[in-house]
């Protein structure tokens, strides 16, 4: 595991924008598992500057992300769908057939999941892997339980984690209870993870991620197994040892 511990959010952003545009520009046609909240926005915000410059093609590369909210059509504002548009997809050259996001708004859910599995696979796995982290140690939206979930299932949100994601939302009351995640071991089969972390409210999760035992109770801690994780973090999330 190797570990960056940079000043602040821009240089966090900064640091996990060059490591993705690295794989892109290595390899073209990578295939990327890509997150959504608010710590990616920086990282994707400086991939588009770059591209902008024509310092990156994006035109043969693949994305996969990692969750959706159930309930929400691609057209919403809330969905997952209109993040990456708003944030990444608009803005490079980048094929949206080669985009992929779990459909929340599938009739039936345990069939879509089966379908994204699938689809993941057929396109070999992740090449890269971006990860951001929950005030819970959660990983896409693989909450805390009694046992590592493996392929994309539906999940029951928990209440820490609809209240840390109601910022976005008018209010908490619109926020979805259950969404479609990848499981962990969609997230492991990655060939490189890249755990990307911000703010001294997730440093307590970073620490248990880090240094404590592997346990589903706190889910990203599994990242101590994968033999390629490179962590990000700002110096409130990753405080010097004393």
């Amino acid at each position: 595991m190797r570990i960056y511990r940079e000043k602040d959010y821009y240089s966090v952003s900064r640091r996990a924008a060059n490591i993705i545009s690295a794989y892109v520009i290595a390899k073209p046609d990578a295939v990327l598992g890509l997150a959504t909240g608010s710590t990616p926005i920086g990282t994707y915000k400086q991939l588009v500057e770059w591209y902008e410059k024509g310092d990156i093609d994006f035109s043969e590369t693949k994305t996969v992300n990692l969750d959706e909210y159930c309930g929400l059509t691609a057209e919403n504002v809330n969905s997952y769908h209109y993040f990456m548009k708003d944030n990444l997809f608009s803005h490079i050259n980048i094929d949206m057939e080669n985009t992929h996001v779990p459909d929340g708004s599938a009739d039936d859910i345990e069939k879509e999941c089966t379908r994204y599995d699938k689809l993941i696979d057929s396109l070999g796995g992740q090449d890269l892997q971006l990860l951001g982290l929950g005030h819970n140690g959660h990983i896409g939206f693989n909450e805390p339980s009694d046992s590592f979930p493996t392929g994309t299932h539906k999940v029951k949100l928990t209440e820490n984690t609809i209240e840390a994601n109601s910022r976005l939302f008018d209010n908490i009351d619109e926020v979805p209870r259950y969404a479609i995640t990848m499981g962990v071991r969609n997230i492991l089969t990655a060939r490189h993870i890249l755990l990307v972390v911000s703010g001294a409210d997730k440093a307590d999760a970073l620490r248990k991620t880090l240094y404590g035992p592997v346990t589903p109770q706190v889910p990203a801690s599994i990242l101590q197994l994968h033999p390629h994780v490179t962590v990000v973090a700002d110096e409130a999330a990753l405080p010097e040892e004393k």
